[in-house]
């Protein structure tokens, strides 16, 4: 008896390991993505992307350079995403442990109190104890240990991506709140320039007046000028201040000042590479993030599959039992056992049927996800792209713009000194001026935030 019971044992495994060998799960394939126009132009063959350059050499100027890695060092969100790399990392192992027997230490002592009822001749009392080891092995026949394996290694690839796109983000916008801080800047020197040659436009309107070319009202009227450009520097002050502190928080580091350049000292490249659109699956780390969702989906799925099928456990014991304590560690008190089971879900209240609807559900949500992410991507590209060109257009037509209005300042004041010209159009033409000059800061804060925005759109930063 003993040997068929052992036979059987033998014959179960072996036909385990034979359908293990076998592999029933699916196993992820990366589909073939098509991306065409996914930058809204024509076809581009130029595989050069300004994502492979790292950002040590894409961003020049040092303060930049030393801000930034600040924020890498120190940045809250980025250090949880590393955080989450190691909870990722550490259910990875776990899940790989699983295929692997579970092995347990035991000691127990039991003490039985039998019924006269049932045992009139006795015994009575029964005490008994027992030392060893037991082990328990799940064969994954249908693999859905492995799948289950495979989506968490998904799953570490997803956080490590995730990780990525969290320094790409913060990169861009570590290098985007520094040029609102050095536009900012220069508006308040431009606001500040402004004030004072309105004092001195004061000034000239009341000699002016002395000689009886202007009356009162000019000089009311530059007065009112400005103060009206010197009411805003207040504002620009509290702007600064701001600015300051959001960059702070981005660097992890208390509010307070912080040091910085010229905006005249901000230089990136101007040869705006990027690359075919394909390249986005491999460089933006939020669509390699959303496709390793699908990759662990569909191994969730593979997994909730194999529950519909046997399981077998083999059990094994082996260790010391006796009655008496001083006969445990003898060797006639040797005991050991095998156990072979297969288990086959029948009925059980739909348990598998909803995993297997919910993951194939979760499966097609993770698709959705990672095209969505994708356009999105290209929708980014093309934004910045576009950004990038219009800022182009606009400092060239500003500069035209401001060269006529210096000019327009210089001419109405030498006008007014020989009474040709009426203050209002003095006021006018440096209301111009001013409006024009800020608006020259903004659009070169435009196309600095379009080169950046590109940069990280196209998935540079992480390198």
């Amino acid at each position: 008896m003993r040997t068929i019971s052992i036979k059987f044992i033998i014959l179960i495994a072996g036909f385990a390991g034979m359908l293990y060998s076998c592999n029933t799960s699916n196993h992820f394939q990366r589909k073939s993505i098509n991306t065409d126009g996914l930058y809204g132009t024509s076809a581009i063959k130029d595989t050069s992307t300004i994502a492979e350059i790292p950002w040590r050499e894409f961003f020049i100027e040092p303060y930049l350079k030393l801000l930034i890695q600040e924020g890498l060092d120190n940045n809250a969100d980025l250090l949880i995403a590393v955080q989450r790399v190691y909870e990722a990392e550490a259910y990875f192992s776990q899940s790989r442990a699983v295929l692997l027997p579970g092995i347990n230490g035991k000691g127990t002592e039991t003490y039985i109190h039998n019924p006269e009822s049932i045992y009139p001749d006795g015994p009575r009392e029964v005490n008994s104890y027992q030392l060893g080891v037991e082990a328990s092995w799940e064969i994954d026949l249908w693999g859905r240990l492995r799948s289950s394996k495979r989506a968490a290694y998904a799953n570490l690839l997803a956080s490590e991506a995730g990780q990525k796109a969290v320094q790409t983000r913060l990169i861009a916008n570590i290098a985007a709140t520094y040029y609102s801080l050095v536009g900012l800047d220069t508006k308040l020197i431009i606001t500040q320039q402004t004030v004072k040659n309105n004092i001195d436009l004061v000034e000239t309107m009341k000699v002016l007046k002395e000689s009886g070319k202007v009356t009162r009202a000019a000089i009311v009227q530059s007065e009112a000028a400005r103060y009206a450009a010197e009411v805003t520097i207040p504002d620009l002050e509290q702007q600064i201040r701001e600015t300051e502190n959001t960059l702070c928080l981005l660097l992890g580091r208390v509010p307070g000042t912080i040091e910085r350049g010229k905006i005249e000292e901000q230089t990136l490249s101007s040869v705006l590479k990027t690359g075919v659109p394909a390249q986005l699956l491999d460089n933006r780390p939020d669509v390699l993030q959303a496709e390793f969702g699908v990759m662990s989906a569909f191994e969730i799925t593979n997994n909730a599959h194999a529950s519909f099928y046997p399981a077998l456990t083999l059990t094994a014991s082996t260790g010391f039992a006796a009655t008496d304590l001083s006969q445990l560690i003898d060797p006639k008190s040797f005991a050991a056992n095998i156990i072979g089971g297969l288990t086959q879900p029948l009925f059980n209240k739909k348990v598998n049927v909803t995993r297997l609807k919910v993951a194939q559900a979760q499966q097609e949500e993770a698709l959705i996800n990672f095209r969505n992410t994708l356009l999105k991507a290209g929708q980014e590209v093309h934004n910045a792209l576009g950004s990038y060109e219009w800022s182009v257009q606009k400092i060239a037509l500003r500069k035209s713009q401001l060269e006529a209005l210096v000019k327009s300042v210089d001419y109405t004041k030498q006008l007014l000194t020989y009474g040709s010209a009426n203050y209002t159009e003095v006021l006018n033409a440096q209301t111009s001026l001013l409006s024009a000059q800020l608006s020259s800061v903004n659009d070169q804060l435009q196309q600095l935030n379009a080169v950046v925005s590109l940069y990280r759109a196209l998935g540079g930063g992480w390198k």
